[in-house]
């Protein structure tokens, strides 16, 4: 500490005493749990360990972004979550969306498509047959999907994991028929598993045959799809099941860290395939916090891809990634305060740098976004981009005293958090073991508690109530608050199961039936990638159930140790 930093501390410890000393303030902590000082004074930064640790946007660390003018240059994508019913009703939403405004689509899919099962099979229930995102069987519904929206002038983000090989293979073979080479697809691929058993649940196969999905289809697109994002690997998940800010950053990063590794041992450089991976995260309410921890993972990566994995690339440095609202931080009661939870999660978004961006709908606790609530959604970044002036300057928390504090300080303890789990084995061991799972399980409950018992204040839920709004799952609750409840349409099940009988008809089932052999073969065998199989299956309508099958007869099921 220099002569000019002590004298801003002796001055600092001057004014606490004289002013604190005669009105005390209650402790603060963030929602991570950081203590929050009242005042915060450039007691570190010198010259030195800015240009270091902050530096300038577009160069390592990276800290103040990636990009030298970030929305300067170029405003991040709007790319609302969205899909429901079937392929056709889901591609109304994407037209209607694009219409409005949105630049990226981003595809949700039903249970039944997530967990690789047809409509047909008979051990769903008829129900989740598009309920919570669109069915997906065969390379038809892709096709339907997608129909008069052309691949190579859209980016496509799919939430899909343990059956991404197929969800790509399709993607593929629908650009193909659309006269788009798969080496001009541009989008990005969710196909973080690990994450998958630790929060969300819909894997299929054990871990490690999982791992190896992944990696085929992360070396795959290094060499046939290069302009896609091959995995984006989620925090956003595991900080919905109870992680705090500094956890979310750990466990992406050691997930990161993961996928890496698998990648490697099949001889690639970490350039070749590190500048497409890709990050979800999520941006809660406490704004200070959510835009530091974005800066912090953001520094934090290029330092591990570069002192670590030894990355020559900037390219494999840089940490590009996606952000959505924090779910959890919805309430079903009084649902319109939704929507400034929405705005202020979106700011943190934005304020920490993301490339992407989805606001969720106020409406999301009830049901399936309503077309005015989903544009009301992306009407709200809109008006953040475009009205507010934030896209101005870059980085404009960068300096703030408080902000850098924050960003220090959560490097510091995902970097602890990161130890930890490397001390009990890496990420898989820690999946293996529950181990992760009972923090987050904890973790979750307190939360709950504290807005229980109202330590933890949310608005219109145990504080500043209006009406008796007490039971959210009742009709009469719904028709207070006004809110369009979306019914799953009983002819979805029905078009599908229609829909597969006639693929079955039509195709060539004795090739279907080779090729899925092969498929088989190049799944048993320790070197063979299988995507060039997926392809060629997919291609003769193949239907995402049989597809998954072979791979499940190979590689088997799993049920974690938590029974999640």
């Amino acid at each position: 500490m220099d002569n000019s930093e002590k004298k801003i501390m002796k001055e600092k410890d001057r004014w606490t005493n004289e002013s604190l000393s005669k009105k005390p303030v209650k402790p603060v902590r963030t929602d991570a749990g950081m203590d929050v000082d009242v005042l915060y004074v450039p007691k570190e930064r010198s010259q030195e360990k800015y240009l270091k640790e902050i530096g300038f946007p577009g160069e390592y660390p990276f800290t103040r972004g990636v990009q030298p003018s970030m929305y300067r240059g170029n405003v991040w994508s709007f790319r609302q979550y969205a899909g429901y019913s079937t392929a056709e009703e889901s591609n109304r939403r994407y037209k209607f969306l694009l219409e409005h405004g949105q630049t990226g689509l981003s595809v949700a899919f039903d249970l039944p498509t997530q967990l690789g099962f047809d409509s047909s099979d008979p051990s769903i229930l008829a129900d989740e047959v598009g309920r919570v995102g669109v069915a997906v069987d065969s390379l038809e519904d892709m096709e339907q999907l997608f129909e008069g929206i052309p691949l190579d002038q859209i980016t496509t983000s799919f939430t899909c994991n343990a059956q991404t090989v197929v969800i790509l293979a399709m993607y593929i073979i629908t650009g193909e028929k659309q006269g788009v080479p798969m080496g001009k697809l541009r989008g990005t691929l969710q196909n973080d598993i690990i994450k998958e058993y630790l929060a969300r649940g819909t894997y299929i196969f054990p871990p490690k045959p999982s791992l190896r999905l992944t990696a085929d289809v992360i070396e795959f697109c290094s060499k046939e799809v290069p302009k896609f994002n091959s995995i984006s690997i989620s925090g956003y998940h595991v900080r919905e099941s109870g992680a705090n800010a500094y956890q979310e950053v750990a466990y992406a990063l050691s997930e990161a860290r993961t996928y890496t590794d698998e990648v490697l041992k099949r001889g690639l450089d970490v350039d070749d395939f590190a500048p497409r991976l890709s990050f979800i995260f999520s941006s809660s309410l406490e704004l200070f916090e959510e835009a530091a921890k974005h800066r912090a993972c953001r520094r934090l990566w290029a330092k591990i891809m570069k002192e670590e994995y030894g990355s020559k690339d900037p390219r494999s440095q840089m940490m590009r990634f996606f952000a959505g609202c924090d779910g959890s931080s919805f309430a079903a009661k009084e649902p319109l305060n939704n929507i400034i939870r929405a705005t202020l999660e979106c700011l943190a978004t934005v304020l920490g740098g993301a490339q992407s961006c989805h606001v969720m709908s106020y409406d999301e606790a009830y049901t399936i976004p309503t077309e005015e609530s989903a544009r009301l959604s992306l009407r709200t970044q809109q008006i953040i981009a475009y009205e507010t002036g934030i896209c101005s300057t870059v980085d404009p928390l960068g300096g703030s005293y408080y902000v850098e504090h924050l960003t220090d300080v959560i490097e510091e303890k995902a970097r602890e958090e990161m130890k930890w789990v490397e001390d009990n084995g890496g990420m898989v061991a820690c999946v293996e073991k529950g181990l992760i799972h009972e923090k987050l399980a904890k973790q979750a409950y307190e939360k709950e508690k504290a807005i229980r018992n109202g330590e933890r204040t949310v608005v219109g839920v145990n504080k500043y109530i209006m009406g008796e709004s007490k039971d959210a799952q009742t009709g009469r609750e719904n028709a207070k608050t006004g809110i369009e409840l979306s019914k799953v349409d009983p002819d979805v099940y029905k078009k599908q199961l229609k829909k597969l009988n006639n693929i079955r008809k039509n195709r060539d089932n004795a090739k279907v039936e080779k090729l899925l052999n092969d498929l088989k073969k190049a799944a048993e065998s320790d070197n063979e990638n299988v995507m060039p199989y997926v392809l060629d299956a997919v291609r003769n309508y193949a239907t995402m159930g049989e597809m998954i099958g072979v791979l499940k007869s190979v590689y088997g099921t799993f049920r974690c140790p938590t029974g999640i």
